[in-house]
């Protein structure tokens, strides 16, 4: 595996003309060209299963695809299947079509915690939705949410608190607080100083560490008590986790949550869902004030409402939750085998859940690196490994797992080789990859 031979001529013409015409490059701050390293940032033709291929003709194996979104393989055939039955049937009309009904109801068998549901294309939709209802219901200014998570919303009341703020009034960011994950004590402190304040707490129910005994009904309970709503933001735990997310595997169950990403398997559609009590706010059969909960023109488009429930029988007929297990935990533990082979298990370290693992690339002092990383992702690019996280899709097969991890093993013995130098500069050929957040361009 050489890495100076390695060269993406077409995709770095492609992403010049990219950066011409769309801001940044990419529809997705996370699919940025600054997320890779310098010239090396692979502009994808198409893709099949668990492989991509970009426009220079490289196939890669590919983890965390649509950032996460596409966990069954891309072009899954029960998917197309099922949106082609559409196609000829119209996608949008004046009035609900009968899939509407369908989908809503294969999804509330699938998340039955759930009594109402609404569909929209975009976490942020929901999310917002989410908080929007919140305040409604309970006539309180603020939004509590877990400061530890990366991502709720694109929306002012979550981006102000992030260092991209730029645009966002002062006065909509000061109605945002944050409270530790885990941490039941800082959050009842935080309630109790801003009593009958806080309209919600909101928070991804687990992440890279799984919840503290007690933790999620510990919350809830702590809602209950304060009179504020409580919302899982199951984006990534939904599906992944258990086909009802992370409130059917814990046993504990929210006013509200809010799901897409594996939903449509790469087609577009997210989900707000909960009580019904809260969720009537939103409709037409109550006696009280109107809340604009969610009205999209595309949210009930057909072709992603039938990849949607055609997704959620996958999974339930072929154990699709199960099976992303295993091959995660393969996967996990074939490049930890490697990196303590090439001796930098302290360095290249993999975390989370077995369906939702990242990795962390530490420096001489084991702490976060950027410049390690850009080394690590250049030579998994070199080896056909498209890896911005482990993340895997049900599409892997043993056979590139293994591939994977000798790729691994390859790029460790790079990774050495720089931490003996104390220096990874000789192997970035270019500025380190950039943390999404940061103020500056």
């Amino acid at each position: 595996m050489d890495t100076e031979e390695f060269q993406l001529p077409r995709s770095r013409m492609a992403n010049e003309r990219l950066h011409a015409m769309i801001p940044g490059g990419a529809h997705t701050y996370a699919k940025g060209d600054d997320q890779w390293p310098e010239n090396l940032a692979p502009v994808i033709s198409h893709g099949s299963g668990a492989h991509v291929w970009d426009i220079d003709g490289n196939r890669y194996i590919e983890y965390g695809s649509g950032l996460r979104s596409v966990s069954l393989g891309h072009a899954h055939p029960r998917v197309l299947e099922a949106v082609r039955r559409e196609l000829d049937r119209g996608s949008n009309f004046v009035r609900p079509s009968i899939v509407e009904g369908e989908a809503a109801e294969r999804f509330l068998a699938t998340v039955p915690t759930a009594e109402m549901v609404k569909f929209a294309k975009n976490g942020s939709d929901v999310t917002t939705a989410a908080v929007r209802l919140a305040r409604a219901v309970t006539g309180r200014p603020r939004v509590a949410i877990c400061g530890d998570h990366p991502f709720f919303s694109v929306d002012d009341w979550f981006i102000g608190t992030t260092p991209m703020s730029a645009g966002i009034p002062a006065a909509t960011t000061e109605l945002t607080v944050a409270f530790p994950y885990g941490d039941l004590a800082a959050t009842e402190e935080l309630l109790t100083r801003y009593q009958d304040e806080i309209a919600c707490l909101i928070l991804e129910p687990a992440g890279h560490t799984e919840p503290p005994p007690g933790y999620l009904a510990g919350l809830r309970e702590l809602a209950d008590r304060h009179g504020c709503v409580l919302i899982f933001d199951e984006m990534i735990t939904g599906l992944r986790w258990s086909e009802a997310g992370a409130q059917g595997l814990y046993g504990v169950v929210p006013d509200l949550s809010t799901f897409g990403k594996a939903l449509g398997n790469g087609f577009a559609v997210s989900a707000l869902a909960g009580r019904r009590q809260l969720m009537e706010w939103g409709g037409l059969r109550h006696s009280g004030d109107r809340v604009f909960l969610l009205s999209t023109t595309h949210g009930a488009e057909t072709h992603s409402l039938a990849a949607a429930m055609a997704v959620q029988t996958t999974y339930a007929e072929e154990g699709i939750t199960a099976q992303l297990h295993a091959l995660g935990e393969r996967l996990a533990a074939g490049v930890r085998a490697a990196a303590a082979g090439m001796g930098v298990g302290d360095h290249v370290v993999v975390r989370g859940r077995a369906s939702n693992l990242v990795f962390a690339t530490l420096d001489e002092n084991r702490q976060p690196s950027q410049q390690y990383r850009t080394l690590f992702l250049r030579q998994l690019l070199a080896g056909g490994v498209l890896a911005p996280s482990f993340v895997v899709s049900s599409a892997l097969g043993d056979a590139d797992i293994d591939r994977t991890v000798d790729v691994v093993a390859q790029a460790c013995a790079v990774y050495r080789k720089a931490l003996d130098a104390a220096d990874p500069t000789p192997w970035l050929a270019g500025r380190p990859v950039k943390p999404v957040f940061r103020r500056l361009a």
